[in-house]
């Protein structure tokens, strides 16, 4: 039997208690006209020990009450309070003067007392609603300390040097770190250059960047390079841009070029270059993005900090573009400029 269930009937029996009382009223009634007094001092003292006896066992299921009301809301149970059942009681003096609640004062409501055998009864039941209290108590209690120790032993499990776990962490820290080794910079030859059929300032290159096919590039330098400088030259190329397109032709790559708000000038890549050569970054290991997210705007994170130095050796944060084995990248008409 569930502690709702033996609340229940506890409830059920002080209504039977209260029906009770209704007849030992009567029975008071009735002695009041007898002479015998010492039976109606009986009758009388039998009701006050009825009263507060019920009192104790008032405050035993109250906090019964409040300890199920607990564990409910601990589960999740929705709580509708239920109503309590309260009578005001008037006392019958011995010389018949009933006592009732005086004009203009507040009546008390008192909990109906119960008959002795059910006293005796409702604290069995108080007993043993505590004791399943604590046992429910004590398995919550157990099922929470196993839910955390299965936890912990999952993680004890997990080896620090898995490689999938460790790939996985990479990968993440790779996320946060945003620098110049998320860019995909390559040397390219453009193969040949054209004008652009719909867009005066634009030229379109087919440049090798050394895979099997070659890569359609925009590039908005009609007004800077004269178009038989475009012709078969090698240049460094940021190869994972999304592709986007520009008046209608997709670009799939985007010339690097040192850039003055008087001129702009193609990075030179290091003589004996080749299309597809990686250019690095001493000290920046890390693995290109096969794409760069848009979203994330990695290259307008990173463009601030690529620049030409007094030199005219193009850097980020003063590290050179470097092609392994061959030397940095270069540009020869300019000085402490951006690039773009």
């Amino acid at each position: 039997m569930t502690d709702v269930e033996r609340l229940s009937r506890v409830e059920k029996r002080a209504k039977e208690a209260e029906l009770t009382l209704e007849q030992l009223k009567k029975y008071v009634e009735v002695l009041k006209n007898s002479s015998d007094k010492s039976t109606i001092g009986s009758a009388k003292t039998e009701i006050q020990h009825l009263s507060e006896e019920n009192g104790k066992l008032e405050k035993e299921i109250e906090r019964l009450r409040e300890t199920l009301v607990t564990l409910e809301i601990k589960n999740g149970v929705a709580q509708v309070p239920p109503p309590r059942a309260v009578r005001t009681i008037a006392v019958t003096r011995e010389d018949g003067v009933v006592q009732g609640t005086p004009p203009g004062a507040v009546a008390q409501q008192t909990a109906l007392p119960l008959p002795a055998e059910e006293v005796v009864r409702s604290k069995d039941l108080v007993t043993n609603s505590e004791e399943s209290t604590k046992k429910v108590s004590k398995e919550t209690t157990t099922q929470e300390k196993k839910k955390k120790d299965s936890v912990n032993e999952s993680k004890l499990k997990k080896k620090p040097d898995d490689p999938a776990a460790k790939k996985a962490g990479d990968d993440e820290s790779n996320d946060e770190i945003v620098d110049v080794s998320k860019l995909d910079m390559r040397i390219g030859r453009i193969l040949n250059a054209n004008r652009h059929p719909d867009a005066d300032s634009l030229y379109v290159e087919e440049v090798d960047v050394g895979e099997p096919k070659t890569r359609t590039v925009v590039s908005g330098l009609v007004k800077h390079v004269p178009l038989e400088g475009m012709q078969n030259r090698l240049v460094v190329l940021l190869c994972n841009l999304k592709p986007a397109k520009m008046r209608g032709v997709t670009s799939e790559a985007m010339v690097m070029c040192g850039s003055s708000p008087e001129k702009v000038e193609i990075i030179d890549p290091p003589p004996g270059s080749v299309p597809g050569d990686r250019v690095t970054f001493k000290g920046y290991p890390g693995v290109p993005d096969a794409q760069l997210n848009p979203k994330k705007k990695i290259f307008e994170q990173v463009q601030p900090e690529l620049r030409v130095s007094e030199e005219g050796v193009a850097c980020y944060r003063g590290v050179p573009f470097m092609v392994e084995g061959k030397g940095v990248c270069k540009v020869a008409g300019m000085r402490n400029s951006a690039i773009k």
